[in-house]
């Protein structure tokens, strides 16, 4: 038998994989059955963002035509009812993954806790005799120790879903992606919405896409350099405190999101090698220091992206399975979710040779076009061989594309490659005839 903890992406997908093979698996879920399988991108990460941006597209583009006077009156948002409905769908799909790994043939254990320590895995107290092991239990969220983080009101990416009653004045801790994107949502539902960011905001993202991040998010208080020292209240939060160039101020607020990141969930985990922040050491076939057990997924630290937990997962099923196989993490896709999908994959910097071009106007954007926001095609190559090293994209459906360029990446294709290439129109993609574009100008200046 082979033991499977953590019925998230990467425990779900090497599961099912492992027993599609002849396995017999068991795939341990801590949670009920009532919340089921999915892990923390269906239930607090991914899905429902997505179901909430969703809703703050809708409102913003609404509002779009009744500026333009196409429309004589703006729609009401009913939030308690958006986060109502966002459950029953997130129930529906857990559903579906459960009759899925089911039909796998997958045994799914719900409501115990399993417990590593060194080779001997525990299902609740039971020890079990497992042929391999696999640790996929995930990450949780980070939360600051400052004074009032306990207070009613102070909410983590997995406790906000609660929250029935829209805010009148969001404060988001953070200044990733997660504050980014709960920042877009919550402005466009109605909330005053501020961000406190102890460094830069968005600092590794390339720079044009950060300026149009910047845009999508006007309106939001977005301050730099200031790092939360406590939050005050009695019966609820108030206000948040915090420290700005050396001096000491505080902000009203009704409603925290603490969007300070995620810690791998590895707490029951004992007798198997870690790093400094709990993350499970593993090599890159997701071997641990304990022979027979694996960990993939958040669980061995960042990246923290599904995609990339689902491959772990893999990876670690074809190891067990005497298909030797490694992780590659050198083109990985990633997508911000604001008012356009701003996506990229491998180089963001300035090296080399780089070409950018506004989006065209297409589906998704052609009512884009008075507001001068119709996206962002950029393309990063090596200008000798016309390798692609890297690529951003920003409109409707910039992570496609980024999905699609990371594949052809990983095979070193050439912007040359696109010279045949005949796309989709219309589109609001302006990759493929930017990389046409980029090859004539290589070849224009490298004849040879």
């Amino acid at each position: 038998m082979i033991v499977v903890l953590g019925g998230g992406p990467a425990g779900r997908i090497a599961s099912i994989r492992l027993a599609m093979a002849g396995k017999k698996v068991t795939l341990v879920e801590t949670k009920g059955k009532s919340r089921g399988i999915g892990g923390q991108c269906l239930h607090f990460g991914c899905m429902p963002v997505c179901a909430l941006n969703d809703v703050a597209r809708i409102l913003c583009s609404a509002r779009r035509f009744y500026e333009l006077g196409m429309t004589d009156a703006l729609p009401a948002l009913r939030f308690s009812n958006v986060m109502d409905e966002t459950f029953a769908i997130q129930q529906k799909i857990a559903g579906i993954l459960d009759e899925e790994t089911r039909n796998a043939c997958v045994d799914v254990v719900y409501g115990k806790a399993g417990r590593v320590d060194g080779a001997q895995i525990f299902i609740g107290d039971e020890p079990v005799d497992a042929e391999a092991t696999i640790i996929a239990t995930g990450s949780r969220p980070n939360v600051p120790d400052v004074p009032g983080v306990a207070l009613p009101g102070v909410c983590t990416p997995h406790t906000i879903w609660g929250l029935r009653k829209l805010p009148e004045h969001l404060t988001i801790i953070g200044g990733s992606v997660m504050a980014a994107e709960f920042a877009y949502i919550f402005q466009a539902f109605g909330s005053k919405v501020t961000i406190l960011s102890r460094s830069g905001f968005l600092k590794n993202l390339d720079r044009h896409l950060r300026t149009i991040a910047l845009r999508e998010l006007e309106g939001v208080d977005i301050r730099e350099g200031t790092a939360m020292t406590g939050i005050s209240g009695t019966s609820r939060v108030t206000a948040v405190r915090f420290r700005s160039g050396g001096a000491s101020a505080g902000i009203g607020a009704d409603a925290v999101l603490l969007a300070t990141g995620l810690v791998p969930n590895s707490g029951m985990v004992n007798g198997v090698e870690k790093g400094p922040g709990g993350e499970i050491v593993v090599n890159d076939r997701m071997q641990t220091s304990v022979p027979g057990v694996y960990a993939c997924g958040d669980v061995t630290g960042a990246p923290f992206l599904t995609p990339v937990a689902r491959h772990e997962g893999i990876v670690a099923a074809d190891n067990i399975l005497g298909k030797t196989r490694h992780m590659d993490y050198t083109h990985v896709p990633q997508a911000i979710f604001l008012a356009h999908e701003l996506a990229f994959c491998g180089a963001s910097g300035e090296g080399g040779a780089s070409l950018a071009l506004p989006g065209p106007a297409g589906p998704g954007t052609y009512w884009s076009v008075p507001y001068g926001d119709t996206g962002l095609a950029k393309i990063f190559a090596d200008p000798t061989s016309g390798e692609i090293t890297g690529m951003c994209a920003a409109g409707p459906a910039g992570g496609v594309i980024a999905g699609y360029l990371a594949f052809l990446m990983q095979r070193h294709s050439s912007v040359h490659d696109f010279e045949d290439f005949i796309e989709v129109h219309p589109s609001s993609d302006g990759i493929y005839s930017l990389a046409k574009y980029t090859s004539e100008l290589f070849r224009k200046h490298n004849p040879s």
